[in-house]
């Protein structure tokens, strides 16, 4: 076999050395670290998760990561469930620390599809479990439902899976009679990023698929793309009039500020009605935990309205 050798100013050879260089640096850490651990019996147990969808379902199930992404960013945007101190932050998600995982000596790494290209790489330093919510024409409740068990029988805890599902339908189901005087009313579910623009969230999304089960409507019903549409001018509420529009955060503190004070947002049917609900932050890509705090907030930011 003929090698060619690149040149060292080449950049694809500067890109060779880069991957060549962590990956030395992943494989001979990982060597380092499975060599002086004892083979499991029961299962893994030190997980480490790079998806928050599945850092939210482990934590569900009891099995609080060892290590997992973007933790500061998780405590404040998703919030649910609360993750212990002792979890190591492996750093964002779109940059790993690879080190830090590890260091964090995993017996298994939760990621989701959006994560597969790491995947190889991931799987040098421990098994790699990858378990989808968000999928084309599938209600990502089931799905998350799905994960959970799937998740729980990887790690040997199916009885805590069916508590976690059993407790979320069962939160579900009261948050439905909480909110039989809306039953039916589209609601305009959305995510403000400015003062003119904003997120809409499908009924192929998290929110519109709780909302649905909750006998919500849906107002928006354009397409959606991993069930939201990215940039929406705020004149869209005009065609909308009957809509409840319901903002869940995070959102930039200046786009409130500046709703107050726009003569376009006043005017806009839902709002002129009085129609607007502002929530706490909710991961929109979470699983049943994510579903469960955007049920019980949504039906507390209704409440203000009453009877409607």
């Amino acid at each position: 076999m003929v090698t060619l050798k690149r040149a060292a100013g080449h950049p694809a050879a500067r890109a060779d050395c880069k991957t060549t260089r962590r990956g030395l640096i992943i494989g001979a850490a990982a060597f380092g670290v499975l060599a002086g651990r004892p083979v499991r019996a029961d299962g893994p147990e030190r997980l480490a998760a790079i998806d928050w969808a599945m850092l939210e379902t482990a934590l569900a199930l009891g099995a609080t990561p060892v290590a997992a992404a973007e933790l500061l960013l998780f405590r404040k945007y998703a919030v649910e469930p609360a993750v212990p101190d002792g979890v190591a932050d492996l750093g964002l998600r779109g940059a790993l620390s690879y080190e830090q995982l590890v260091a964090s000596r995993p017996d298994l790494i939760l990621i989701s599809p959006w994560y597969q290209n790491r995947a190889h790489i991931l799987s040098r330093i421990a098994p790699v479990e990858n378990l989808a919510i968000y999928q084309s024409g599938r209600p990502p409740y089931e799905a998350a439902v799905a994960a959970t068990r799937a998740l729980a029988t990887r790690i040997g805890r199916e009885a805590e899976a069916e508590r976690v599902v059993a407790e979320a339908d069962a939160e579900l189901d009261v948050t439905r009679e909480r909110l039989k005087p809306f039953a039916g009313r589209p609601m305009l579910l959305m995510n403000l990023g400015d003062v003119r623009h904003f997120r809409a969230f499908g009924a192929d999304s998290m929110f519109g698929d709780v909302a649905a089960r909750l006998g919500l409507g849906v107002a928006w019903t354009a397409p959606t793309r991993f069930g939201a549409y990215p940039t929406v001018g705020v004149e869209a509420l005009a065609t909308m009039a009957d809509a409840t529009v319901v903002n869940i955060g995070p959102t930039p503190p200046s786009a409130l500020d500046g709703l107050r004070d726009s003569p376009l947002w006043r005017v806009m049917p839902p709002i002129a009605a009085g129609r607007f609900v502002n929530l706490d932050p909710v991961n929109p890509y979470g699983a049943l935990p994510a579903a469960r705090r955007f049920a019980r907030l949504l039906a507390d930011g209704l409440a203000t309205f009453a009877n409607g």
